[in-house]
């Protein structure tokens, strides 16, 4: 039953990313200046990673794992229990740094960081989502 419950969260998590590279554009100052597009891709960033935790959650539960302390501490247990390599854990705890700020303190975004991630790192969360269906394929 998690199973299903994951494969519609791994659905609106590869919906999250189709919206960033839809939107995305090659130009910084283009990020930079256009508010839509830093509202769409950070919105869509922040659902990313905190749909990463909602799945790490279900499998840590599925594991029979004490709750995780900190959404970061989801991806060290998921490491812990074989799902995810240790560099992917480290680029989804990266990841949860940047949603940290992107929701507590939207103001003082860098773009150019953001321009960085959605073009060198969404790849990341392409490779949780086969990490999460190769698990569940065991």
């Amino acid at each position: 039953m998690k199973s299903d419950v994951i494969l519609v969260k791994i659905e609106s998590l590869r919906r999250c990313i189709r919206r960033i590279e839809e939107k995305r554009s090659d130009d910084v100052n283009m990020l930079k200046e256009d508010y839509d597009i830093q509202d769409i891709i950070s919105v869509n960033l922040e659902r990313a990673v905190q749909i990463s935790v909602d799945i790490a959650a279900l499998i840590l539960a599925e594991c029979e794992q004490k709750a995780p302390a900190t959404m970061a501490e989801s991806f060290e247990k998921l490491k812990e229990e074989g799902v995810i390599s240790s560099e992917l854990a480290g680029k989804l705890i990266k990841a949860v740094g940047f949603r940290n700020i992107s929701v507590h303190q939207y103001q003082s975004i860098d773009w150019e960081i953001v321009f960085s991630i959605i073009h060198r790192n969404l790849p990341d969360f392409k490779k949780y989502i086969k990490a999460v269906l190769d698990y569940l394929d065991e």
